[in-house]
């Protein structure tokens, strides 16, 4: 049944084990050894995938525990129409690696709606989930017939796919004829209209740099007024310097500023971000685009000519500084519904 009783409970448990295990407070429910589990999981992901920092992974385990209330939940569902039955169906997840966790979203979404998944993790991000989904079947073990982890995806009804622009083209000449989500590169901006607080241009900080910038919602590309200080950005993010000391991050940032002098670019650098006046959209690793307007229309024009490039914008009237990363369960990636995809299979 899409949207269960049975269900909601049993992500609500996920949800509750999370938060106890990200406020380091006593493991309730039995699921202490679940615990340990993680703990070894965060060491080995972090070996596979040097992006992975322990300090990242933990900040996405928690911010899915406070995402994961039993009250959302019901507010998800409310949202989508209430429970219901459906043609149960088995849909094939293609997730990502760029951030950790960033497929659970598609797992819990085919979870919740009564489907059948069939799994290919991103052999960036292996370690995680499958030590989460076992809180989901200490609830009730018969969990275990909803879903299957799988190296290739055969014999699936539906698919949903997250990728770059060059692997969707994959996706859709191998997925096009089943009904399908294919996500292509995405990413996100700040607007600035020149009052924003220092406060708010700390918390900028952790829209940019969380998850090294990897994310589709982190922000690689502030809009400015033309007569906005960029200093300014430089003074509020300072707390953010010792993130060059990651050999990934940090051979990126140094490429670029050797590529960007020997080119004799213009930009300017703090000693760990690059930041250059530039229209495109999508920045590299250890890159900071500033682009102005001249009024509100320009601005706006600016945004529309990016159009579907755009996963979400930050500022005043938009998603609150600081919170690009942490999406209510109904804020899907590219604005495609996927459980009203889901529900109509």
């Amino acid at each position: 049944m899409f949207f269960s009783d049975h269900r909601i409970q049993a992500v609500s448990n996920l949800g509750q084990f999370l938060r106890e295990f990200s406020q380091g407070v006593a493991i309730s429910g039995g699921h202490e050894d679940i615990a340990e589990e993680l703990e070894t999981a965060i060491v080995q992901s972090h070996r596979n995938n040097g992006w992975f920092i322990e300090e990242n992974q933990r900040h996405a385990l928690a911010a899915w525990g406070q995402a994961l209330s039993h009250q959302a939940l019901l507010d998800w569902r409310e949202r989508e129409g209430g429970a219901r039955e459906i043609n149960r169906t088995r849909v094939g997840i293609v997730m990502a690696g760029n951030i950790p966790l960033v497929g659970l979203h598609d797992f819990l979404a085919v979870f919740l709606s009564g489907h059948f998944a069939l799994v290919k993790r991103s052999s960036d991000d292996e370690y995680l989930i499958p030590v989460l989904v076992k809180v989901l079947l200490r609830h009730d073990p018969l969990f275990e017939g909803d879903w299957v982890f799988v190296d290739r995806l055969n014999d699936m009804e539906a698919v949903i796919a997250t990728g770059s622009d060059n692997t969707a083209r994959y996706f859709e000449y191998y997925f096009g004829k089943y009904p399908n989500i294919i996500r292509k590169n995405r990413t996100s901006i700040a607007l600035l209209d020149g009052s924003e607080s220092d406060e708010e241009l700390v918390a900028l900080g952790e829209d940019i740099f969380r998850y090294f910038g990897m994310g589709c919602r982190n922000v690689g590309h502030v809009v400015v007024p033309e007569a906005f200080d960029v200093q300014r950005i430089f003074a509020n993010i300072v707390d953010w310097n010792g993130i060059v000391n990651n050999n990934k991050y940090g051979n990126n940032y140094e490429y670029y500023r050797a590529l960007f002098l020997l080119n004799q670019d213009d930009f300017l650098e703090n000693g760990f971000v690059i930041v250059r006046e530039n229209e495109e959209l999508h920045t590299p690793v250890g890159i900071l685009h500033i682009s102005r307007y001249k009024d509100e229309a320009g601005a706006a024009d600016k945004i529309a000519g990016w159009g579907a490039k755009i996963q979400c914008v930050v500022g005043h009237g938009h998603i609150p500084f600081g919170k690009a990363q942490k999406p209510e369960l109904w804020d899907y990636a590219d604005g495609v519904n996927t459980m009203e995809f889901l529900a109509q299979l």
